[in-house]
């Protein structure tokens, strides 16, 4: 079971970025996938999630209507598009899957597994 999460990078503020995180292996089939991520000194946060079919999408207020959560179920690909980028959305980027099916949890402790994280780092 792995998660490879990728394109994180540098931007300034107002861009975009598409991150992209590939899932290989038994993650749960049809569970949920989501998108977390951890600035230095804070705790790991939900930003967007989606179950298997994207009948329940769910956003963090600080994200939504710039954030744009997606999948591609033969690819076992979930992507994170992020526009208008603001310097307080810098973080590592963490992708994590979960085996319900029926709901998108909002807590790290929601998820068996996990991508490495990748960096997004907004400058101003």
């Amino acid at each position: 079971v792995q998660l490879q999460a990728s394109g994180g990078g540098l931007v300034e503020a107002g861009g975009s970025l598409r991150l992209s995180c590939a899932a290989n292996g038994r993650t749960g089939g049809r569970g949920a996938m989501s998108w977390f991520r951890q600035a230095p000194g804070k705790e790991r946060e939900f930003v967007a999630g989606l179950t298997w079919n994207g009948d329940i999408i769910r956003y963090a207020d600080a994200v939504k209507g710039r954030f744009t959560v997606s999948r591609d179920n033969g690819q076992n690909t979930v992507y994170l598009q992020m526009n208008s980028l603001k310097p307080e959305d810098t973080a590592v980027y963490y992708c994590a899957a979960d085996s319900r099916i029926y709901s998108v949890g909002q807590r790290a402790s929601d998820y068996p597994y996990w991508g490495q994280g990748t960096q997004v780092t907004v400058s101003s």
